[in-house]
């Protein structure tokens, strides 16, 4: 009994350093090694830049200003904004702003994203579609960055980088720090290969590559590029188109955002099943590696935890991860009971992991009950 305990032990272990070291370091290694160039040019094909907007009469006149600002030919835009059931009068001001290019689609009742986004493209008339959320403020540059990345024919999807602001809390510093780890794994997957998402903040595709998505989709931002990367084309991450946002400065003002984003990778695996087929899935890999094993992390984690008490006085190996496990908890611990002292490095990393594993936990038991997941 004691060696199953030891070989349950060993690979939850196993699979932890594969999911957080040993996978972003292969993917580094091959970025170096063998990475795969893009044939980047200047063209300037008709975009239609697409928000959808949910009471969204706080940012909406800022947003389409915003990209009023693009180093893009003002001609070649225009901008589908598709208000999902908006009761704060979002509709009424986007028509406001003196901007011709400007179309409001507007939904009586929430239709949900995917749904709107279905409506929209079916409306837009651009050979590309830029794919933007309505909060984030966009460089001027960002757009011609985006659409430079598609004259390659191999890239179906271009995405830009978020740069967060407002990093005052040591919970915001904390989420920080795990973005630019994010930021950097998709910058190596995207120079070998392809990444596996994209930010519903920038990112740029052609038209006529768009497929419906189904009803309720939560996380289009994983769809659409895994189903791009099954087609043959490549989803690249470009760092030079550039979006700003800002970060919650507290764990419970984000929370719901990131229990939802967890839940929708469990329901991507009942919308579409192909993606855990190696046969049908050509990233199928980087998909469970970057995405499943890391929603696997809290089981694992528990897994390990409890095989280590049971071994801790016969293994040396278990002892010591007990001991690291507790000092961990006590880290957690430290920087709840004082938030000032989560502006210390080891106090903010402990804290952040544990809080982004304590959402993905809540989402499978939100999705498990099927409770509603949204923000």
């Amino acid at each position: 009994m004691s060696s199953l305990v030891y070989a349950a032990f060993l690979a939850s272990g196993w699979l932890l350093l594969y999911t957080f070291v040993g996978y972003p370091a292969g993917v580094w290694m091959l970025a170096r090694l063998r990475p795969q160039r893009i044939d980047k040019q200047n063209l300037t094909p008709t975009v239609s830049a697409i928000i959808v907007v949910r009471e969204g009469a706080l940012h909406i006149r800022e947003k389409i200003t915003n990209l009023g600002t693009l180093t893009y030919p003002r001609e070649r835009i225009e901008i589908i904004v598709a208000c999902d059931g908006c009761r704060d009068g979002t509709p009424r001001l986007a028509k406001l702003v003196n901007d011709p290019r400007v179309r409001v689609l507007e939904f009586g009742t929430p239709q949900g994203k995917a749904a709107c986004l279905n409506s929209a493209v079916a409306a837009a008339k651009g050979e590309v579609l830029l794919m933007t959320d309505v909060r984030q403020t966009l460089a001027p540059i960002a757009l011609r960055e985006l659409v430079a990345n598609l004259a390659d024919p191999q890239v179906g999807i271009a995405s830009g980088e978020v740069l967060y602001t407002d990093n005052h809390s040591g919970f915001a510093q904390g989420i920080a720090t795990y973005w630019r780890y994010e930021k950097a794994l998709r910058l190596a997957e995207s120079q070998s290969g392809s990444t596996v998402s994209v930010s519903s903040a920038l990112y740029a595709m052609r038209r006529l590559q768009f497929e419906p998505l189904p009803p309720g989709t939560m996380l289009e931002d994983v769809l659409i590029p895994l189903r791009i990367t099954a087609s043959g084309r490549r989803v690249i991450f470009e760092p030079r188109a550039l979006a700003w946002d800002r970060l919650e400065q507290r764990a419970e003002e984000d929370r719901p955002r990131r229990v939802y984003y967890a839940a929708g990778h469990y329901q991507l695996s009942r919308l579409a099943p192909w993606l855990l087929s190696p046969q049908n899935n050509p990233v199928w890999l980087r998909f469970v590696s970057h995405k499943l094993l890391r929603l696997a992390t809290p089981w694992l984690l528990l897994g390990m935890a409890l095989a280590s008490l049971l071994l801790a006085r016969r293994h040396v190996l278990c002892t010591a991860t007990v001991a690291l496990l507790v000092a961990g908890a006590c880290l957690v611990a430290a920087g709840r009971l004082s938030p000032a002292l989560t502006r210390w490095l080891p106090v903010r990393l402990a804290a952040t992991f544990f809080y982004l594993n304590l959402s993905s936990a809540q989402a499978l038991v939100t999705f498990a009950r099927r409770r509603e997941v949204g923000p």
